[in-house]
């Protein structure tokens, strides 16, 4: 279910730009609302950046259109939020691999207390993540107009920098825990259509009132003791062999990739590795043009240039120390 903003002042403008789908207008916030006895206000943070989990979102609201009074269109990159203006644009990580996106969040939602943000299916397919709760983290940026623009009009951004591996993990740390996981203090609603299946039972330690569990957990009748045994004499200590040091870990070669675009077709990848003189890898849905690998940065930063001179200006450096 999402929230449809209806008839509040300053309502977007709808006006086509050619090309580019509606056109933004002016940022709506809309008034208070309450969601499982939680009011949530949206707001206009200038610095917004958190992390939480991903709801699906597989419909718009009233008549289908989004709170901002659009067509709900699934296959495009977009997403509904609680509090932050609509529309405004934000780039959705997935904790799990790194690929960070740019989304277009143009809706309200999701109604559950503990989902950060809902993303359509052409988002999670772009992201790469499969069905509800994928970890994420969620950073509102201002992009380029033409990346607006993109986006308005059904097509995808190119993928942003791969996030490094200490820092998601770092994030991961600030995840807080799922409702599955927690005992909440009041019962929270499935969603419509949606069973949910009981939790199995937590093994009892030490019971903390009687009844049938402290009686399952009492010793059952005492036996005979048997008769003590002499002490099996203890074996000769024998010492312990010091194992060899462990050889110290060889240096990781540092190596440096120039990404000039993802596809979401190899022939349209192949076509443009031949124009840049680049390779072409699959990942996942999307096959990635990338030049390189090159021994520094600064070798890097070189074909960075090179390549915005070849038309690709959109060429972003991808570390792979891990690799």
């Amino acid at each position: 279910m999402m929230l449809a903003l209806g008839s509040m002042p300053g309502g977007l403008a709808r006006a086509q730009t050619g090309g580019g789908g509606p056109a933004d207008g002016a940022p709506v916030l809309g008034a208070p609302f309450t969601v499982e006895g939680v009011t949530y206000t949206p707001a206009d943070p200038a610095y917004y950046d958190e992390v939480g989990y991903a709801a699906s979102q597989e419909s718009g609201g009233e008549a289908g259109k989004t709170s901002t009074g659009e067509a709900f269109a699934p296959t495009t990159v977009t997403a509904s939020h609680k509090t932050l203006p609509l529309p405004s644009y934000v780039e959705v990580t997935a904790l799990d691999s790194g690929r960070t996106i740019l989304v277009r969040v143009n809706d309200r939602g999701p109604m559950r207390n503990d989902r950060l943000i809902a993303l359509s299916s052409g988002a999670r397919e772009q992201l790469g993540i499969v069905g509800d709760g994928a970890a994420v983290r969620v950073r509102r940026v201002n992009p380029p107009e033409q990346e607006k623009a993109v986006l308005r009009s059904g097509g995808r951004a190119a993928e942003r920098l791969e996030t490094p591996a200490p820092l998601l993990k770092a994030l991961r740390g600030k995840l807080p825990p799922k409702a599955a996981e927690n005992t909440p203090s009041r019962p929270q609603p499935a969603e419509p259509g949606k069973k949910v299946a009981a939790a199995p039972p937590s093994p009892a330690v030490t019971p903390s009132r009687p009844g049938a569990d402290f009686d399952r957990l009492a010793p059952g009748p005492s036996k005979p003791a048997a008769a003590p045994k002499s002490p099996a004499p203890k074996p000769a200590a024998t010492k312990a062999a010091t194992p060899a040091p462990a050889p110290p870990p060889k240096p990781v070669q540092g190596r440096y990739d120039v990404q000039i675009g993802a596809f979401s077709t190899q022939a349209r990848a192949q076509q443009a590795a031949k124009s840049a003189g680049a390779r072409v890898e699959q990942a996942g849905m999307m096959w990635r043009v990338r030049l390189g690998p090159y021994p520094t940065l600064q070798a890097a930063q070189a074909a960075v240039k090179s390549a915005a001179a070849k038309g690709f200006e959109n060429g972003r450096i991808v570390s792979n120390d891990a690799r």
